[in-house]
């Protein structure tokens, strides 16, 4: 009895701490962060009418253009929001080399 006592005061510590470490990791999953893609530019895949899907750092997502332009295949967009998991976009206009 006194062997099962002295297992249980020494696995109980060892218990807390292993559901301590199981809470925490589950709590800094990437995934609950919010996604920080506004303003971000990416490139459009298939074709923005209002609907379709853009590549940002090599992953692809649904994206709806929210000015009801269309946006076409290769052609940059930028991030402005998010839908669920719908990016919502404009069409980039970059600055040139010059400032214009």
């Amino acid at each position: 009895m006194t062997l099962a006592l002295s297992l249980l005061v020494l696995a109980a510590p060892a218990l807390a701490f292993l559901a301590h470490v199981v809470h925490r990791s589950r709590q800094l999953k990437a995934s609950r962060r919010p996604l920080r893609l506004v303003g971000r530019v990416a490139t459009v895949e298939r074709e923005l009418s209002p609907e379709g899907f853009v590549m940002l750092d090599g992953e692809l997502w649904r994206a709806r253009v929210v000015d009801e332009q269309a946006a076409r295949v290769s052609s940059d967009v930028r991030v402005v929001g998010a839908s669920g998991c719908v990016l919502e976009v404009k069409p980039f206009v970059g600055v040139g080399p010059d400032g214009s």
